[in-house]
């Protein structure tokens, strides 16, 4: 008799995938102190992006971050009630604004990224084995290319 179920549909694939990945996500924000901050994931992400590339657009923000211009408006209003982004005016056009990250932005940015980083360091560290990095080396590498597929399709 085979025991062997043969491969998965890539819909089971699919919901188990996002499964772990939701687990990772709601893991790295307890151990970095996410949670402290008061902010929710989306302004921590629009905050990295406007440490990143700023000063930026809104226009810009929200392309990078894959959502409408309301909800960067949104999220651009807490960071700046919070005084974490400052913005200027664009001084190729006038009409636009710039903003840019506070000091204190670029500490908590890096306070966040160093504890994700330090929780996944230990715990690569702990449930991999050396033979089997290399496949988590090829697990990041297809992580990489589903985030970068374009599949030219309307989103859900």
């Amino acid at each position: 008799m085979n025991t062997n179920p043969g491969p998965q549909p890539s819909t089971a694939t699919a919901q188990r995938l996002n499964d772990a990945m939701k687990r990772l996500r709601a893991r790295l924000r307890a151990e970095s102190g996410q949670h402290a901050t008061g902010l929710t994931a989306t302004q921590l992400g629009v905050l990295a992006d406007v440490v990143r590339e700023g000063p930026i657009t809104a226009a810009r923000l929200a392309a990078l971050e894959h959502v409408s211009a309301q909800s960067i408006a949104q999220s651009l209003a807490v960071l700046k009630a919070s005084g974490l982004i400052n913005s200027e005016p664009d001084p190729q056009d006038g009409r636009k604004k710039l903003m840019s990250a506070d000091p204190s932005a670029t500490e908590l940015v890096a306070k966040l990224l160093t504890g994700r980083a330090s929780f996944l360091a230990r715990a690569i560290d702990q449930v991999v084995a050396p033979d089997e990095r290399e496949d988590v080396d090829k697990a990041i590498e297809l992580l990489e290319r589903l985030a970068d597929v374009d599949l030219g399709e309307g989103r859900i």
